[in-house]
């Protein structure tokens, strides 16, 4: 059995283990299963996610709002752990807004030269809870806030990852219990032979996400 990923085809170049493609392949089906699983719940809830807005039929969002919590009953009701602890939630804002336009400049400056694909950021974030009828104005406030939070953790995540896999594309000796979704091209640790075979292949992959892109 070989010991990296990738192997060499007729033309020389490095191409990804039979092994490590069907693997890939079933994640690939695995996801694709979810999303559908997914979208028959939304169409259970008979909700239209066209335009990216949600906007339930008459008769269901009626009924969601049976569910809404009343603003002022809300706050009154609110426990005091939750709301000492306001302050200290809302201020990671600031240095998760110095992340983003930190991280945005990076790849806008770095990525191009090192022919990495941009990540799209816009593709991490949704605000369609928003649109939910049962939740009251300071829930979709700390709904858009957790979305933004964890918005920007994944963004921040896949371009770390390509950066990763631009400069150490290396498995690590430990397990790693989450690692991201580019980390199992990577070559196995210790194995030199396997890194400089893989090195070149492994950037020449980021430049080619630009096509999938489109």
């Amino acid at each position: 059995m070989p010991r990296y990923a990738l192997l060499p085809n007729v033309t020389g170049d490095y191409t990804m283990h039979p092994n490590v493609q069907e693997l890939m392949r079933q994640i690939q089906a695995l996801e694709d299963e979810i999303e559908q699983e997914v979208r028959h719940r939304r169409e259970e809830l008979r909700a239209d996610f066209e335009q990216r807005a949600v906007q339930f039929e008459a008769v269901v969002a009626e009924q969601q709002r049976r569910f809404k919590a009343g603003l002022l009953n809300y706050v009154l009701s609110a426990e005091l752990r939750h709301v000492v602890t306001i302050p200290v939630i809302f201020m990671l804002l600031f240095p998760m807004l110095l992340l983003d336009a930190v991280v945005c400049l990076y790849q806008a400056l770095c990525f191009p030269l090192y022919g990495i694909a941009r990540v799209r950021r816009r593709n991490y974030w949704s605000a369609d809870r928003s649109h939910l009828p049962y939740l009251n104005l300071i829930e979709k406030v700390n709904c858009a806030y957790c979305s933004y939070a964890n918005g920007l953790a994944a963004f921040f995540r896949e371009v770390a990852a390509r950066t990763e896999q631009y400069w150490c594309p290396i498995k690590n000796a430990r397990r790693n219990r989450q690692p991201h979704s580019r980390y199992g091209e990577f070559a196995d640790f210790g194995d030199g032979e396997a890194y400089r075979h893989e090195l070149q292949a492994l950037r020449k992959a980021l430049g080619d996400l630009k096509k999938e892109q489109g």
